[in-house]
């Protein structure tokens, strides 16, 4: 096996994986055993009114995908899980968990807007006597 450019990505990228699953299993920690809701569904780096609402999503967003990485390096490093394999396991779980963090962060964000706006509304109505 010749080290180049490509070789020294694949090892940058299996080393990651220990990180990475670290701190999503972490986050799920957080939010199912602590109830700490300051990391659901950020949006510029604030969580919507309603964190708690959105809670369950996230914790089993991070829940398994921190799991499906910390599977794939201990069966890379136990029963060398073949390179195709665990590179397309590997990837195809980091892009699942960014778009379903992007999509529910706009949806909690999008939902407290519509919310804070109905009542809005219904404040700016004037009541018949």
């Amino acid at each position: 096996m010749a080290f180049d450019i490509s070789t020294a990505l694949n090892i940058i990228l299996f080393l990651a994986l220990v990180p990475i699953s670290f701190f999503w299993l972490r986050r799920a920690w957080r939010i199912l055993f602590r109830r700490d809701f300051s990391e659901v569904a950020l949006k510029h780096g604030e969580s919507p009114p309603n964190a708690e609402r959105f809670a369950p999503w996230v914790a089993l967003v991070n829940l398994v995908c921190g799991s499906i990485t910390a599977t794939v390096v201990v069966l890379v490093v136990a029963i060398q899980l073949p390179f195709d394999t665990w590179t397309a396991v590997a990837g195809s779980t980091i892009w699942c968990k960014f778009m379903a963090d992007f999509a529910i962060s706009r949806h909690a964000h999008g939902l407290a807007r519509r919310e804070a706006e109905r009542a809005a509304r219904a404040a700016a109505t004037p009541t018949r006597p």
